[in-house]
């Protein structure tokens, strides 16, 4: 009754469809225009585009000082808390262990 049932492959009858005929297709090729004139003059020199003053320098470096100081304080408040909330647990827990076996012994 609880024995899983195992489904079983018919067995392939023999007639096997051909597969498909594939029909080559003609390969059009194309003359390429006439490519356009080169310009006379040369090309202007490639220059970066973000240019860095020593302003620009600072403030970023100003910037990333400022959210590294945040985001460590962030994580500094967060362990704290979890230590506190840690250390108030532990001490909830001795008086409780200390009120249950002073109630105990007056028994």
């Amino acid at each position: 009754m609880f024995r899983p049932k195992v489904p079983i492959m018919p067995q392939p009858t023999g007639l096997v469809t051909p597969p498909a005929a594939v029909e080559p297709t003609a390969v059009v090729q194309h003359t390429p225009a006439a490519p356009a004139p080169m310009p006379t003059h040369a090309p202007a020199p490639a220059r970066p585009t973000v240019q860095l003053t020593p302003g620009a320098v600072v403030a970023l470096v100003g910037g990333g000082t400022a959210v590294v100081l945040v985001v460590g304080a962030v994580l500094v408040s967060m362990l704290l808390a979890v230590a506190i909330t840690g250390a108030s647990v532990a001490i909830c827990a001795l008086v409780i262990r200390s009120l249950i076996t002073s109630e105990a012994k007056r028994r």
